[in-house]
């Protein structure tokens, strides 16, 4: 299989655990089988891997979120990256483009559009395959998904298919109705539209010739952020003549609200949490090294991070985001290629953040003009550089790094770093990157 997974958005509507870096698919809350915890795009990731070894998967994502994908998933899964947000056709035609010119990829060949975020199980991955395969065979320009409703949801466009067969010609498609006529839709035998669909990768790159100017991947790159912004549904699907839905009937659940997600969570906690036997339908995800307590409560989400704290009525949950919008705050939390950071503490002229970095893995080589840091090193062993010095790590060195200073750390085993900035302006644009290859003449 050839897919592409569309990793995008933010995270308001699961604040606090996750931010404009974080978004939904990287929270890490459903339990392995070795019983460590996965995100969804992991759960996803592994899932795709089970079900076909051999499956080229290129993530089609945002600059922001690059880091956190390669923490994740590892070095090698590919990447397409947006350099701005242009809404889901001059996306997946990006993706389309890196595939073919970068990747060698066939025009030719089928390929499978999803979510990287949706709660499934095993057939949906079959399903995936047989979406691409019924590509394969030509009989339309272009294969849906169509996912078998359980309720007359409001969050979700419908799909009318011809007829009821396991796979159908598309007789019209429906917006997002009110639940009255949901269940109309539904009684006429409509299908969610989920936006999972395959085609072959010649059919996207033609649509992207008509409506981008496309000629190749790095000049559209170039160009990107001149592209029309406009969504894959509204410059194909809805256009489309030749459009067949394919039938499923597994379980398929868009986790984008606190109520949502905790239904498909194995556990009622997650973190350090307490509750008494009256609770009932509660849940608790705590990020915080703090305990959380909850007593007699019914239908309740607390959720604890270094964001910040909800607690909520489940139901009103959906109409967190607003809240969040008017919160002006920098990330607390993002997770690094490298390793990930957390801030302790926020003051006028100093910030103190603690830092973690994976076994064989290093920090950027940069510098900062307008602030100074000092490192204390908690945990683990590797070595830092600090412009022409190379300084052995362990438990309980301290170094101080004056304004201007080129530094990196480079992990031999996992590392924990307290990092406290101080200065009149520590802003994140203060970064100047190097290159740590140049400094030695080979790679480090």
């Amino acid at each position: 299989m050839n897919i592409i997974l569309l990793s995008g958005g933010s995270g308001k509507r699961l604040w606090p655990l996750s931010n404009d870096i974080r978004s939904k698919q990287f929270i890490r809350l459903f339990k392995a089988e070795d019983g460590s915890y996965e995100s969804m795009i992991q759960r996803m990731y592994r899932m795709i891997r089970a079900a076909d070894p051999e499956a080229v998967v290129t993530v089609a994502t945002s600059r922001a979120q690059v880091s956190a994908i390669h923490n994740q998933l590892g070095p090698d899964v590919g990447i397409s990256v947006e350099p701005c947000r242009r809404d889901t056709f001059p996306a997946i035609a990006l993706a389309a483009a890196y595939l073919r010119d970068v990747k060698g990829l066939d025009e030719g060949e089928p390929v499978v559009i999803c979510p990287a975020d949706p709660y499934v199980d095993a057939d949906y991955f079959e399903a995936l395959r047989g979406l691409g395969e019924q590509a394969a065979r030509g009989e339309a320009n272009l294969v849906l998904m169509g996912i078998e409703p359980t309720y007359p949801s409001e969050k979700y466009g419908y799909i009318l298919p011809e007829d009821d067969g396991a796979v159908a010609a598309v007789r019209t498609f429906k917006e997002k109705p009110d639940a009255a006529t949901a269940a109309e839709y539904i009684r006429q035998g409509a299908l969610w539209n989920g936006g999972v669909f395959a085609c072959r990768l010649g059919y996207v790159l033609d649509r992207a010739r008509e409506l981008l100017q496309f000629t190749d991947y790095h000049t559209l790159l170039a160009n990107y952020e001149h592209a029309t912004k406009i969504s894959f549904d509204y410059a194909v699907v809805e256009q489309e003549k030749h459009i067949q839905v394919m039938r499923f009937a597994g379980r398929w659940m868009d986790l984008g609200t606190w109520n949502t997600l905790t239904e498909a969570m194995g556990e009622r906690s997650y973190g350090k949490a307490t509750m008494d036997d009256t609770c009932e339908n509660v849940h608790i995800l705590n990020e915080l090294n703090v305990p959380v307590i909850a007593l007699g409560l019914r239908d309740v989400v607390i959720s604890a991070s270094p964001e910040g704290i909800l607690v909520s009525d489940k139901e009103r949950s959906s109409h967190l985001k607003p809240f969040v919008d008017a919160i002006q705050q920098q990330v607390m939390f993002a997770e690094k290629s490298w390793g990930s950071y957390t801030v302790l503490d926020v003051e006028d002229r100093s910030l103190t953040v603690k830092v973690t970095l994976q076994p064989g893995h290093r920090m950027h080589y940069h510098s900062h003009a307008h602030r100074d840091e000092t490192w204390t090193v908690v945990e683990g062993e590797g070595t830092a550089i600090l412009d022409d010095a190379e300084i052995a790590l362990h438990p309980g060195v301290m170094l101080r790094l004056p304004a201007g200073c080129r530094h990196t750390v480079i992990a031999r085993t996992a590392m924990t770093l307290i990092e406290v900035q101080l200065g009149e302006n520590i802003a994140a644009e203060d970064k100047q990157k190097y290159s740590l290859e140049q400094r030695y003449g080979k790679h480090r």
